[in-house]
């Protein structure tokens, strides 16, 4: 079985988020794999190790996600392609594209991608993919089978599970509650360095420059206000109550 997975390098939502002149500061900023997206990388491992075949991790970013890449080759991924998109400004509408135009010459029975990525959470690039290829797709899952070319599959649905059984190829987005991603263990990343990682250039996917302008633009980034301390009224209920409705009123400006 040849599976691909798509993920995306993004900042580590544990660290401090620097913004200058409406730009994220990279320097010294921690970055991780999505973690959406090592949901499936470590469900494409599994499954792997279950049927056999191969996992093959793609991304479109800067050099810096190389790193990412490696992560998930230690992990248990067998080769990594890196598409370095340097000095491109891109939206879903154009990755989904890139990763179109790699994707349509490669064998796969099974693509895999998270539900979203923790930056911008659009959720938007797995499915315009899947349009493109005009693969069948089921997103938010929570629970992978295969057996006999079929796949059965379990998605959130409104507070509620969903079951889908459906034929390969497939492409599938991955929510938490999917698997408990590994660890990289040390002989993994010891292999990790010898796995095979290309790295190819937006230009040599032969895109015509309509698929590559994005449809959507950045207007402004910014931090979210700081939260203020709550406040504990005192006094009679009936105090309290007209002391609510003043804050209401006069500071936060709701009433």
């Amino acid at each position: 079985m040849n599976i691909i997975v798509i993920m995306k390098q993004t900042f580590d939502t544990e660290e401090k988020i620097v913004i200058r002149d409406g730009q994220i500061v990279e320097d010294n900023a921690e970055f991780v794999i999505n973690p959406y997206d090592e949901f499936a990388v470590e469900e494409a491992i599994r499954q792997k190790e279950i049927h056999g075949g191969e996992v093959t991790v793609v991304t479109v970013g800067p050099p810096r996600a190389e790193q990412a890449l490696r992560t998930a080759l230690a992990m248990g991924a067998d080769k990594a392609v890196l598409i370095d998109s340097t000095g491109l400004e891109l939206d879903e509408y154009s990755l989904s594209h890139i990763l179109h135009a790699y994707i349509r010459n490669q064998p796969f029975d099974l693509i895999l991608g998270g539900n979203f990525s923790v930056d911008n959470g659009a959720g938007q690039v797995a499915v315009r993919l899947a349009e493109l290829l005009d693969l069948q797709q089921v997103t938010t899952i929570t629970k992978l089978e295969i057996k006999d070319g079929k796949a059965l599959l379990e998605r959130n649905v409104e507070g509620d599970i969903e079951v889908v059984e459906c034929p390969l190829p497939l492409l599938a987005t991955a929510q938490q509650g999917l698997n408990d991603p590994r660890y990289p263990s040390l002989p993994g990343i010891m292999k990790a360095k010898k796995k095979p990682l290309e790295v190819l250039t937006v230009g040599q996917l032969g895109l015509a420059p309509e698929q590559l302008a994005p449809k959507t633009n950045v207007v402004e980034r910014y931090l979210p206000q700081k939260k203020k301390a709550g406040l504990i009224l005192k006094g009679e209920i009936p105090d309290q109550a007209r002391e609510l409705v003043r804050l209401l009123t006069e500071e936060a400006k709701v009433i």
